[in-house]
């Protein structure tokens, strides 16, 4: 990057008030979320006392989020496309909105107009000799604001990564800018645990040399990817990706090489964690960042081999039915690409599909393996999409199992303190005694209580 062109730009940077202030009322605007988050134009956003009726669409964000204060009702209404921390609770009480949205459909609803955005407020990193900013550490749906708004204001960091792909975005289309200088928002690694440890273990084993691995930020995806540095030929096709993952491409366990969907380089849609995992990003042609749409498109996906796609979950129910983004009705997070990657990962050669939980909440109160979901639970993942799930107490594929197997399966790797619970309840809800209880009648048929008959894709469940 030419220093002096950037110095030359700067000149026409205007405050954080002034950039906000061309936004009218009753617009609809997208702004940048996780490590991307414009913090200053937020700030300033929600400083403006004279605005009425915005619509602010985002994803999770980072940072500060004023917008979300009651100060800001009747001015600013937060529309969350995947709801992070600050955000849960406006929309549990009413003054925030929340829309159920795959993060692959979001570009759809902007180049449609199905919402007709009029503004985007993004971060970007500063422009180079040829007049070319970068969205930095987030494509994902920022692409398609970029290119479906009418007015860009832009907060140009000369901390943001500059990032490879389809990261590209003309200067020129920039209305209002300020000029910053500040370290982007960031995570450092969660300390792993011995429930994350053993989870991390048991991924680990199932994932073979040359798969093409989808993971999430947090304790569990990190204690397996601290677990995949002996494995071989390893490839990334990810929605997103954090700090752990950088170790894998440094020791040579990630090469891209056996990919069929932009070999020889990790494809991400955006990137959240430390400074670490900025500075591999920036400048890095290794790592091609690109549009949700794209990452997440099941057809995209599932032409790769191996695909060990590893996702979470709240609550899995007996009959194999994921709720991923709600506590019953209070909404904690967002469709996001969990069932895009589920189903593209089972369709790929190979491909194991994963849903990982430990086995208990609230410090062991709570079974995470229930007999139904709580009333309002959202069913991101189908029942009949499920393949793997896995505890800290085993791993077992539900996929072509009877709802009496998978009852079977899922109990084997519940906390043993709520097993007897969850069987009493499964043969109350079914109507029919579990193979178990047959067994220990003295007219039964052994072979109905033989692990064959319980289906050759469930795994007992291991104990710690």
């Amino acid at each position: 990057m030419n220093h002096h062109d950037w110095s030359q730009f700067k000149s026409r940077a205007v405050s954080a008030a002034e950039a906000v202030r061309i936004i009218p009322n009753g617009a609809r605007a997208f702004m940048h979320g996780g490590a991307a988050t414009p913090t200053p134009l937020v700030l300033a956003l929600a400083a403006r006392t004279d605005l009425e009726g915005l619509r602010l669409y985002h994803v999770h964000t980072e940072g500060p989020a004023p917008f979300l204060d009651p100060a800001c009702e009747g001015r600013i209404r937060s529309v969350s496309l995947f709801t992070g921390a600050a955000a849960r609770g406006p929309v549990a009480e009413g003054r925030a909105d929340f829309i159920p949205v795959f993060l692959s459909d979001i570009h759809y609803l902007f180049q449609t107009r199905r919402i007709p955005l009029d503004v985007a407020i993004l971060q970007l990193s500063p422009p180079d000799a040829h007049g070319w900013c970068t969205l930095g550490t987030s494509v994902d749906c920022a692409r398609a604001a970029f290119d479906h708004a009418t007015i860009i204001i832009a907060e140009i960091n000369e901390q943001m990564p500059r990032t490879h792909g389809e990261s590209l975005v003309p200067f020129s289309r920039v209305n209002a800018f300020i000029a910053t200088d500040r370290p982007l928002h960031s995570h450092e690694p969660e300390a792993e645990g011995p429930v994350e440890a053993r989870i991390g273990e048991v991924i680990a084993d199932l994932i073979e040399d040359g798969s093409t691995l989808q993971i999430g930020i947090g304790a569990i995806p990190d204690a397996v990817l601290a677990r995949l540095q002996h494995k071989h030929e390893l490839g990334v096709h990810t929605e997103m990706f954090s700090d752990r993952l950088v170790p894998l491409v440094e020791c040579g366990a990630v090469t891209n090489r056996l990919k069929i969907v932009a070999p020889g380089r990790i494809v991400t849609a955006f990137v959240i964690g430390s400074q670490r995992v900025f500075d591999f990003v920036h400048d890095n042609p290794f790592v091609n960042f690109i549009g949700s749409d794209k990452t997440n498109d099941t057809a995209t996906i599932r032409k790769n081999p191996k695909v060990a796609a590893i996702n979470s979950a709240i609550e899995v129910d007996l009959t194999g039915q994921v709720c991923a983004d709600s506590m019953g009705h209070r909404i904690y997070s967002g469709i996001g690409g969990q069932m895009d990657f589920i189903r593209g990962a089972a369709l790929s050669p190979g491909g194991k599909p994963i849903i990982a939980l430990p086995s208990t909440a609230k410090g062991g109160q709570i079974s995470r393996i229930t007999s139904e979901l709580k009333p309002g639970a959202g069913v991101v993942t189908t029942r009949g999409h499920v393949h793997w799930i896995v505890t800290e107490y085993g791993a077992v594929n539900l996929q072509g199992l009877t709802l009496r197997e998978r009852g079977e399966a899922l109990i084997s790797i519940a906390h043993p303190d709520f097993q007897a619970g969850l069987r009493r309840d499964f043969t109350r809800i079914r109507h029919f005694p579990l193979a178990e209880d047959l067994a220990r009648r003295p007219d039964a048929d052994q072979n109905a209580a033989s692990p064959s008959a319980r289906g050759s894709g469930a795994r007992k469940g291991t104990t710690m």
